[in-house]
């Protein structure tokens, strides 16, 4: 007879073999089985240890014991990109707006805009800490927070920016209206009109925007959703091209979920630094980490001030606080002056209430909460994706963010297929969003940051029905 926690875990596995448990699931505590089960604590810890070895489960940092997806070999995942090798101005992003537009209708399942839901958000503490904020002493909240921003939350960044390896300075951080914004003043002070800007590819449609709107020209880099941007493409592209900036997403890049590790990170660095090519780091996913740890960042071995990191709360903590950040190096005098121009001042009680959240640790509770919420979610739409797309479709295996890739057989039209889509009050980003060319066109976007519910699991099922559709046609 096998030891009494070869049972137990093979009564736990049986009920993930028949479904009754399904990825994403949350086990009871150690003490839950062990009384369940009617044996020690240490035999219940055995037995989840040794599904963990087999694959069944994962274990997450402070959360527990979750069920593993059980498509991880099945589903295959995408290869690196091969985007047009020669600069580009951005043309066709009018599309984005009607990915925009849906986020805010009522009815709508938002798959398309990278929005999360409310109930993966901190919503009551979140009320405190904006009505304390509005409580300031001496009226504070009324009055004009000029360029860097509020000091009491540039010093909590600051922190936080020290702790993954940084020697930065309050003064040293700039608070913008999101990291869309640092996106664009980093642009701003680094390129001139008509500059080539090298890029992952796929990319983030909104860094496409902002090219956009500066005039310049983009240069997409192939890139691996597992390894991130390749290192020995962008190499032969700064030899070929006068690039004036290289921006890179290091950690769950938007749409397909990259990151670079520590010393492909370092060697970016390096790179760039030799070509005298200021880096722009955009790491606003990189608090969302499925694995607890956070990982680290580009901007750790920046020794020259070429490295201006770029973030944000918006994904982490509330879209609607609107608060992002810039550490520019060398280029912060400049940032400042072109914030100032560009709105003057940064609204107050938000820096505030976020000082407030952050200083009293009620931030990283939150994202322990998170965190597992979304592993749980991607797993559970990777799983129903793989089950009602068609066949031959790839998924991208993120290990953190929320944005999952599909590339769909060459017969679907992801363009046609929003539309379609969007007639279901169902919302996509379809691929050509994320590229300056028309390629991608049989890819398409998932924002997984919603909870797992009928409304969402129907609305799969018919975006595979629809796919699937194009696929006989």
């Amino acid at each position: 007879m096998p030891p009494r926690y070869r049972q137990v875990a093979s009564d736990i596995a049986a009920h993930i073999e028949q479904g009754r448990l399904t990825s994403g699931d949350k086990l009871p505590g150690v003490r839950q089985a062990s009384s369940r089960y009617k044996v020690s604590m240490s035999t219940a810890l055995a037995a989840y240890r040794y599904l963990e070895q087999e694959q069944y489960i994962e274990a997450r940092p402070r959360s527990g014991f979750y069920i593993k997806a059980r498509f991880e070999t099945a589903i295959p995942r995408p290869r690196e990109s091969r985007p047009n090798s020669t600069p580009a101005l951005v043309n066709n992003q009018q599309r984005v707006m009607q990915v925009i537009t849906a986020a805010n209708q009522p009815g709508i399942l938002r798959l398309g805009a990278t929005v999360p839901d409310a109930s993966f958000l901190p919503v009551a503490a979140l009320e405190r800490a904006i009505a304390s904020a509005a409580r300031h002493p001496h009226s504070r909240g009324n009055g004009y927070e000029f360029p860097p921003g509020y000091l009491g939350l540039r010093q909590q960044l600051a922190n936080r920016m020290n702790k993954l390896g940084c020697s930065l300075h309050a003064d040293d951080i700039t608070i913008t209206q999101g990291c869309q914004e640092a996106l664009y003043l980093a642009l701003k002070v680094s390129c001139k009109a008509g500059d080539i800007v090298a890029l992952e590819s796929p990319l983030f449609y909104g860094l496409l925007q902002i090219i956009d709107s500066l005039g310049l020209q983009a240069l997409e880099i192939p890139t691996d959703p597992q390894q991130g941007i390749s290192l020995a493409a962008l190499q032969l592209a700064i030899e070929k091209w006068p690039v004036a900036a290289c921006i890179v997403v290091t950690n769950f890049s938007n749409p397909i979920g990259a990151s670079l590790n520590d010393e492909r990170k370092r060697e970016l660095v390096a790179m760039l630094r030799a070509a005298a090519i200021p880096l722009i780091e955009d790491d606003i996913y990189g608090e969302l980490s499925f694995e607890g740890q956070r990982p680290g960042i580009a901007k750790r071995y920046d020794k020259s001030g070429d490295v201006l990191y770029c973030s944000s709360l918006s994904k982490s903590l509330s879209p609607g606080l609107r608060i992002g950040w810039i550490a520019g190096g060398k280029y912060r005098e400049e940032l400042n002056y072109q914030k100032f121009t560009l709105n003057a001042a940064g609204a107050t009680i938000p820096q505030l209430a976020a000082e407030r959240l952050l200083q009293s640790g009620e931030y990283d509770r939150h994202l322990h909460r998170m965190r597992a919420a979304l592993a749980t979610s991607t797993a559970r739409i990777r799983e129903a994706l793989a089950r009602h797309m068609p066949s031959g479709t790839q998924i991208t295996q993120p290990r953190g963010g929320y944005a999952l890739w599909l590339e769909l057989p060459k017969q679907v039209d992801t363009l046609l297929l929003a539309e379609q889509a969007l007639a279901k009050h169902i919302s996509i980003a379809a691929g050509p969003l994320f590229t300056a060319s028309e390629k991608y066109r049989h890819c398409l976007r998932i924002s997984c940051a919603c909870p797992w519910n009928l409304q969402l699991e129907q609305g799969l099922a018919t975006l595979g029905e629809l796919a699937r559709a194009q696929c006989s046609n």
